[in-house]
């Protein structure tokens, strides 16, 4: 299952519903939103894991943080921590305000959506990233992701890819330049 999926089906939709009570979007607005979110964040994720110290770091982000409780109790996302960790999250895999900026401006040309709603969905997206992140690594995902480089199916980077090639060519690097030109406005 991809990340995007994870997400959108976590407890019945609840996170989905609860994430957009907290921007004041209904859930189809918040589906649609997250499906403009969650790839242009997959692919930072995947440029992170792809080094060496993203994998590590991501490692070390699962086992010192609860992230899974996202997904399974999407009141969770009520805490005002959340915001915290969802920045957090973007400064590792975007590496700066301007890039969030541009990615919820981005977003809101292709769903309609306020880019204001969007910049406040935007680290409540990132922390049900990490949930589904972790509850991928509770399966046993992180093994085969560390130990066939990533690849697997079933590893984390399996979870991204659907969300990252976009033009189903079975290579990302096209579409994550791509991403990245979009969102800093070049062709």
């Amino acid at each position: 299952m991809n990340m995007l999926d994870v997400i959108m089906n976590a407890q019945g939709g609840s996170a989905v519903r609860q994430a957009g009570a907290q921007v004041g979007l209904g859930e189809a607005e918040t589906a649609t939103a997250l499906a403009a979110l969650v790839p242009a964040l997959a692919g930072g994720f995947q440029r992170n894991l792809q080094t060496p110290d993203g994998l590590s770091g991501l490692v070390a982000a699962l086992a010192g943080g609860d992230h899974q409780r996202y997904i399974e109790d999407p009141a969770a996302l009520a805490d005002p921590g959340v915001v915290d960790d969802g920045n957090g999250i973007l400064g590792h895999v975007l590496g700066s305000k301007d890039a969030s900026r541009a990615l919820a401006d981005r977003a809101a040309n292709q769903t309609g959506l306020s880019p204001d709603v969007l910049k406040r969905l935007l680290p409540i997206a990132a922390s049900l990233m990490m949930a589904a992140f972790s509850r991928q690594q509770a399966q046993g995902g992180l093994t085969s992701a560390t130990a066939d480089g990533g690849t697997g199916a079933g590893g984390l980077l399996g979870m991204l890819t659907p969300l990252v090639d976009q033009n189903r060519d079975g290579s990302i690097i096209d579409d994550v330049g791509g991403m990245i030109g979009r969102m800093f406005g070049k062709p």
